[in-house]
């Protein structure tokens, strides 16, 4: 049986003392969850939001990496400063990452590669945008992005990987994958990994649902024997609300 993992990625939202206050009330709302609770948050947040954390089923997550272990990449983080401020999961190839900041296929097999020799689990993104969708291309986008980051990816590290479906065209609009379509698309992301590793590997990896999932839709979406979780963007920043999503 897979473990359903709820994520929340704040995304660039709340100061530390801001973040601090949130997780502070969200955990005592998800103290009795069954799955798997990860909030995402920003790099200036990490430390505050660990120290709030102790003793909480919660855990931290950073919203992205770089390849490199150090050296002249002004602005960014690398894995083993993740490590050491305890971070257990990271984001890596957001849509808002590959839209706005040059993401490629290649560099987020690259970053996949670094979190995970730094101990690092990692939830990967992948989705189409609206006119791909459109042009009726999801299932070859996703298939793409599939394999392009789990190239040269050791089948003993898939337990380390998660992977989130995000339709790019529900992102922040308020717009939703039916449960149907969002199932029909995961399960071809399944397929591809069932091609690239086998059977058993496929039925184990944990695939989330991660376009616009709120407290309204988020039991229907649950429902599907395909996925195992959400990456929620707004919904995650509101105790309350997360909290009803991760109790669905």
């Amino acid at each position: 049986m897979r473990k359903p993992i709820i994520a929340g990625n704040w995304k660039m939202n709340k100061t530390p003392e801001e973040a601090k206050t949130l997780v502070t009330e969200l955990a005592p709302l998800v103290k009795d969850a069954t799955c798997e609770v990860v909030v995402c948050v920003p790099f200036v947040d990490l430390a505050l939001v660990k120290k709030a954390l102790k003793g909480t089923k919660i855990k931290l997550g950073a919203q992205n990496v770089h390849w490199a272990e150090s050296g002249a990449f002004t602005g960014e983080i690398s894995a083993s400063m993740l490590k050491e401020l305890k971070v257990e999961y990271v984001i890596i190839g957001h849509s808002e990452r590959r839209q706005y900041f040059g993401e490629t296929d290649q560099t987020v097999n690259a970053k996949i590669k670094a979190a995970i020799a730094n101990g690092i689990k990692v939830i990967v993104c992948v989705g189409e945008t609206l006119e791909q969708h459109e042009q009726d291309e999801t299932i070859t986008v996703v298939s793409r992005q599939t394999i392009e980051a789990f190239k040269d990816i050791p089948k003993e590290d898939l337990k380390k990987i998660v992977i989130a479906y995000e339709p790019i065209w529900a992102i922040g609009t308020g717009k939703t994958s039916s449960p149907e379509d969002a199932e029909e698309t995961i399960s071809v992301i399944r397929k591809t990994i069932k091609k690239l590793y086998g059977s058993a590997p496929s039925e184990a990896i944990r695939i989330q649902y991660g376009g616009s999932m709120n407290p309204k839709n988020a039991k229907e979406l649950m429902a599907m024997p395909s996925i195992d979780g959400g990456l929620i963007g707004g919904a995650s920043l509101k105790a309350e609300d997360f909290a009803k999503v991760v109790n669905y």
